[in-house]
């Protein structure tokens, strides 16, 4: 037989009382179902073990005959490998095999430990545009435990060892009988280890770990992006009763650039230009991951061109190529002006008013559809 794993009671996952109608369970569950749904919540694992645990709690509660099972006999009733659950090899579902060893002195099969894998953890680092960009290598400090070197893991006292549980004889389950029923359980005194203490290690009070922290290098390829994840096999939590430990994973989180926006392996920047070479044409120096680039404006540029300067964005993570650099044009009204050069301005202005068509194409467009909507 399976182990029973500790679950919470369904009637308090959904929050409903044990005689909810049909409908008030349907109605529990579609809030519950929408408010932890993965779409909603991408990358949060809690939500996702949240939305597993409603959708389970629905599957029982809203058929009638689970439900039945499960009001009286709890989740042994529902748990296909508890014997209780249609999934036996007896009559009904139950196991014959478990029930006649009982009654004729067999002993069963037996029971397995509690074996189980490690919590995947979760880590949030935050990383520079230029590191996302050409990789780097960081060090981490996590908090995790480690097998006390007191007693070397074993819980027990030095001079001392764990003795058998008297509960369940070492299996790690008890089977509880019930006239012609019999369901299988966790060991309530050992809690599965099969394993009692009763002289406890005084530095890990019987755990058998203590909390300690540990420093990993984590390598970040270059082309990494914002809510991008490195998994570090087996750097999660470690395992109980020797199974195996979880993952890690370190989630990058892209810091405000003063210059660039990321747009996948695109970047933005404004380059902002004066009125004059707006007009007149010339070059100018921008900022890129690599250094300075030239960029040459064309005479009679307006703000809002954008000059793409091609391979000078970011990597991409896999392969070889690269993205480019938009350059967004921003033409520049002067401030702070002398006297001489708002003199100068206005004199401009005079002459161009002359001939406003042909030097404000713009503005005599924009004049005309006005004149037009207003008839």
């Amino acid at each position: 037989m399976g182990t029973i794993m500790s679950k919470r009671d369904f009637y308090d996952v959904l929050g409903v009382n044990r005689d909810a109608s049909e409908d008030d369970i349907k109605k529990a569950y579609r809030k519950l179902a929408m408010k932890y749904h993965p779409d909603r919540n991408p990358d949060s694992k809690e939500a996702e073990d949240k939305f597993k645990e409603v959708k389970e709690a629905y599957e029982i509660l809203s058929d009638a005959q689970k439900r039945a099972a499960y009001d009286q006999y709890g989740h042994a009733g529902v748990d296909p490998q508890a014997g209780m659950g249609g999934g036996g090899a007896g009559f009904g579902g139950f196991d014959f095999g478990d029930i006649f060893s009982d009654i004729f002195g067999g002993g069963g099969r037996g029971g397995r430990s509690n074996v189980y894998r490690g919590a995947d953890l979760r880590y949030n680092m935050e990383i520079t545009l230029e590191e996302a960009a050409r990789g780097c290598e960081k060090q981490i400090r996590i908090p995790t435990h480690e097998a006390c070197d007191t007693c070397h893991g074993t819980g027990a006292k030095p001079g001392t060892q764990p003795k058998t549980c008297a509960t369940c004889g070492g299996h790690g389950q008890v089977r509880m009988s019930q006239g012609f029923f019999s369901i299988q359980q966790t060991c309530p005194t050992c809690h599965g280890t099969g394993k009692q203490i009763t002289d406890p290690c005084n530095k890990c009070h019987g755990a058998g770990q203590i909390k300690s922290n540990k420093t990993l290098n984590v390598k970040i390829p270059a082309g990494v992006d914002e809510g991008d994840r490195i998994r570090l096999a087996g750097e999660g939590e470690p395992g109980q009763n020797g199974g195996p430990a979880g993952d890690l994973y370190v989630v990058t989180h892209l810091k405000q650039h003063p210059v660039f926006q990321r747009d996948g392996m695109d970047l933005h920047c404004e380059m902002p230009i004066s009125f004059a070479t707006a007009a007149l044409g010339g070059e100018v120096e921008i900022p890129t991951l690599d250094g300075v680039a030239k960029v040459k404006i064309a005479p009679e540029t307006q703000s809002g061109r954008v000059y793409r300067l091609r391979g000078k964005g970011v990597k991409a993570v896999r392969g070889n190529d690269y993205g480019d650099l938009m350059c967004h044009v921003v033409v520049e009204t002067p401030v702070n002006l002398n006297e001489r050069q708002k003199e100068l301005l206005r004199e401009f202005d005079a002459v161009t008013r002359n001939d406003a068509a042909r030097h404000n194409p713009r503005s005599k467009s924009f004049m005309d559809k006005l004149k037009d909507f207003f008839g």
